[in-house]
């Protein structure tokens, strides 16, 4: 079964429909050791939410990990990772930062209480309460 995870890119930096025109990319630029160790722990095939960071701020799509951690050749001499990651589907309604913070089943989710992480693991049930909030199917 897949692990799930949230990942934040600012939508002027790289948008979700951004990947999706892409179909793929390299995820990059994690310089937090924590949200890089959260790279280095996901599997081929595990889900992610894709969340709009300060513009928006607010989950819009699920994507997927294509391809697993491996060094970062952006920072040479230094230990970080990247991902490749490719679109599954963008939310039929965003699922808001307010929404979240506003809803008693998600008091525990690591966007709240992890705020400033760029990748954070997400718990099967708050994944489908997410999907359920955006009105979109898996």
């Amino acid at each position: 079964m897949p692990a799930h995870w949230l990942v934040k890119s600012e939508p002027y930096k790289y948008s979700f429909d951004q990947l999706t025109r892409d179909g793929r990319t390299t995820w990059d630029g994690v310089r937090n050791f924590e949200a890089r160790n959260n790279l280095r722990a996901m599997k081929r095939g595990d889900l992610l939410l894709y969340y709009h960071s300060n513009e928006g701020k607010a989950v819009v799509g699920i994507a997927r990990v294509a391809g697993e951690a491996r060094p970062d050749p952006s920072a040479e001499g230094e230990d970080w990772s990247i991902i490749d990651v490719e679109p599954v589907k963008p939310l039929k309604a965003p699922v808001t930062l307010a929404q979240i913070k506003a809803d008693k089943k998600l008091v525990d989710f690591a966007l709240l209480r992890r705020s400033r992480l760029s990748v954070v693991p997400v718990t099967p049930a708050q994944f489908e309460h997410i999907l359920a909030l955006g009105k979109t199917p898996l």
